[in-house]
């Protein structure tokens, strides 16, 4: 393939210049695959992902009580602290919590003097090696199934993590009024 007149030319004019590469993409595609999205994301070199998370309570029917979307180089005990600290003070009959393993040590002991609730750690049974259905556990992936089937929070697609809690909200707002009146 051969270069533009004008490329070739300009080249020899200045030989001293570095040659421009060759567009190898249409001009109006964005050049990076984040599309130069705002708003803070993160790295978790523990789950090799990138972007963000969210941390969610629910209660045992699976309705949303507190989010809190962040980045994800954000440790899960910090997040797990954020949305603890939503809920304090805002639910006066909610004592008890069950969360995943990741939430053991230090995160009980805080939970239970900032926010006045005991959190139950739910944790594989010591001789699983493969998938085992944990109780209580799957009330809050099936609920993060359900905030995936609506179309806006399926990818990551908002620039503040403000607005993708807000989505979620109204997710769980529709979800909600189609449970009461399912017409």
């Amino acid at each position: 393939m051969g270069d533009h007149p004008r490329r070739a030319a300009r080249a020899a004019a200045h030989p001293g210049w570095p040659r421009p590469q060759p567009q190898c993409r249409h001009h109006r595609q964005p050049i990076g695959q984040d599309d130069g999205k705002r708003g803070p994301r993160g790295d978790d070199a523990g789950k090799k992902g990138t972007g963000r998370k969210r941390h969610i309570v629910v209660d045992t029917l699976g309705l949303l009580l507190a989010v809190v979307v962040h980045p994800a180089n954000v440790q899960d005990r910090a997040g797990a602290k954020l949305v603890l600290a939503k809920l304090a003070g805002r639910f006066p009959r909610l004592w008890l919590l069950w969360a995943d393993g990741g939430s053991a040590g230090a995160l009980l002991v805080w939970a239970l003097v900032t926010a006045g609730l005991i959190v139950e750690v739910v944790a594989k049974p010591a001789g699983a090696t493969t998938f085992t259905v944990l109780p209580k556990r799957w009330i809050v992936e099936r609920t993060f199934a359900w905030l995936g089937r609506c179309r806006r929070l399926s990818k990551d697609y908002e620039a503040l993590p403000a607005t993708s809690e807000a989505w979620i909200h109204v997710a769980m707002i529709h979800l909600m009024l189609k449970r009461l009146a399912p017409q």
